[in-house]
């Protein structure tokens, strides 16, 4: 099913010890076009500090509900690696997160999520413990040749890029659509300009051809009319499939 990215925000996250904190973001890769994390705000829980929450732990998506299902305790996210918002998330911490929580690695393999299949649980079980820790050959193997940053972008930082064409100006971004099984992005959400009426039009990932943050730009391959033509013209309902 295709969900509204903006339609999540704000929602709260919540474990079988009660809620920990609501959406504020989401970290996608660039390259898979793939979110791998969601951020979430701890409000005054953890006064007020941003942790990051892999889909590996978020459960089942229920329509009518504000509260999306985690799969960890309370203790595990205040231990958890303290990101930085201030610097880019970076190889070096994302090794150290997926060693704390002892999920395989999405960058080892050559799937979507590695070499294991889509992340997510059915449910709460009747006992929540922590998960076990990889041995260390597992986290040898698992880890990059370098450190650098692994191409995550924040869905909120790009609300409001410029679409731009090989002729000119598309429109801008207003919306991501995921699907809530593989947490791929479907779709970017562009509010095109007077030239289509101010519609909002679904432009495919594979499209996208550069991100400039220098100059708030999404560059795509290929014409205004090319573009048009394969892309949808009617967006589903926000949260239908």
């Amino acid at each position: 099913m295709l969900r509204s990215i903006k339609q999540l925000y704000g929602h709260s996250f919540g474990t079988a010890e009660g809620e920990i904190g609501t959406v504020k973001d989401f970290y996608f890769d660039d390259q898979q076009w793939v979110i791998r994390y969601v951020v979430a705000d701890t409000g005054s829980w953890l006064s007020g500090r941003l942790v990051l929450i892999s889909p590996h732990a978020i459960g089942t998506f229920h329509e009518g509900r504000d509260c999306i299902p985690v799969n960890l305790t309370r203790k595990q996210i205040e231990d958890s690696p303290a990101m930085e918002t201030h610097k880019p998330v970076s190889r070096q911490f994302e090794e150290e997160y997926y060693r704390y929580y002892g999920w395989p690695t999405y960058w080892a393999g050559g799937g979507m999520w590695g070499a294991t299949g889509m992340p997510g649980f059915t449910g709460f079980p009747a006992g929540v413990m922590p998960p076990p820790m990889p041995n260390e050959q597992t986290s040898r193997d698992s880890r990059s040749e370098n450190n650098d940053d692994p191409h995550l972008r924040s869905t909120k930082a790009l609300s409001g890029y410029h679409i731009q064409s090989s002729d000119g100006a598309i429109g801008h971004i207003t919306d991501f659509m995921i699907d809530d099984k593989s947490w791929a992005i479907g779709c970017l959400v562009v509010e095109a300009g007077h030239w289509f009426a101010g519609k909002e039009i679904a432009i495919s990932p594979k499209h996208v051809d550069a991100i400039s943050h220098a100059q708030s730009k999404v560059f795509v391959k290929g014409t205004k009319e090319a573009l048009l033509e394969a892309t949808e013209y009617q967006m589903p309902p926000l949260g239908v499939a």
